[in-house]
């Protein structure tokens, strides 16, 4: 079956891992799917649990995937404001895109937030200390071409038709209030920031952060999948020997290429790993 693809693009996006989490996941998923960094949701979109709950502190993209799950956009509200943004950044090029920028700091638009993640540099979402989206333009104005509104538009849809069919609850919140929720029965992901690899592009992740997410996860009564970082040519995360490495866990190595950098010579293969405490399917 062919990944879902979700329309908001993320920073170390977990489609790699799809099918290893899959595998894990299985079919016996009776309770909650917990999600306290949902990040765009593609693991999610993925998995399809029947019931969810997707949080994350970042409240742009919550409030994206919150207007279609109500109809506030739809693919054909998508393709009208993505059409008519194209043609006003082919005439306008970086000066529109700054005047949409300036404009979703002011109104936090869900359409706005897609046009500006789907535009600028990199895909990268990251905010200031004010809370204002403040990455440059990718400088081509001719980024939403035809085919390219259409690609966007089909993820969209398909999203909707996800949302519709499944019982999934869209909330912003920290980490600690999302694991407290959590029953027997549940599964959590966590997909953190990864401390030592770079920083959290809309807010802080610190060492004391990566220790209460530890601890929490330790205590849950579910099982758990965590992603996390293993090693790359020149680092190795001794976090997965200092906490991971006992009885009752597995560490399930995936190779990918790491996509974020400016530059070629920026961007490496990584080694990543789920950490899991869930018994394999049978």
């Amino acid at each position: 079956m062919a990944i879902v693809v979700p329309p908001i693009k993320c920073q170390g996006i977990k489609t790699k891992l799809i099918p290893a989490i899959q595998a894990l996941v299985g079919t016996d998923l009776t309770g909650t799917w917990i999600e306290p960094f949902c990040g765009s949701g593609v693991v999610a979109f993925n998995v399809l649990p029947e019931r969810a709950i997707l949080a994350d502190t970042n409240q742009h993209i919550i409030r994206f995937y919150r207007a279609i799950q109500t109809g506030s956009i739809t693919p054909a509200i998508a393709a009208a404001y993505l059409e008519t943004a194209s043609e006003k950044l082919a005439a306008g090029g970086d000066r529109y895109y700054y005047e949409v920028r300036d404009r979703f700091n002011q109104t936090q638009q869900p359409l706005d937030f897609l046009f500006l993640n789907r535009s600028c540099f990199n895909g990268i979402i990251r905010f200031n200390r004010k809370g204002q989206f403040n990455v440059p333009f990718c400088r081509k104005p001719q980024r939403f071409a035809k085919p390219y509104i259409t690609k966007i538009v089909n993820q969209v849809r398909r999203v909707q038709e996800i949302l519709d069919t499944h019982t999934w609850t869209f909330q912003v919140a920290d980490f600690t209030a999302t694991l407290a929720v959590s029953e027997q029965a549940d599964l959590v992901y966590v997909d953190p920031p990864y401390l030592g690899r770079h920083v959290d592009y809309y807010n802080t992740w610190t060492t004391e952060n990566e220790q209460t997410l530890i601890r929490l996860l330790k205590q849950l009564p579910c099982p758990f999948i965590l992603s996390t970082w293993k090693e790359n040519q020149f680092r190795t995360n001794g976090a997965l020997q200092e906490h991971w490495q006992q009885p009752g866990l597995q560490i399930i190595p995936v190779q990918h290429f790491y996509h974020i950098g400016a530059s070629e010579r920026l961007r490496h293969s990584m080694t990543e790993a789920l950490v899991t405490n869930k018994a394999p399917v049978a």
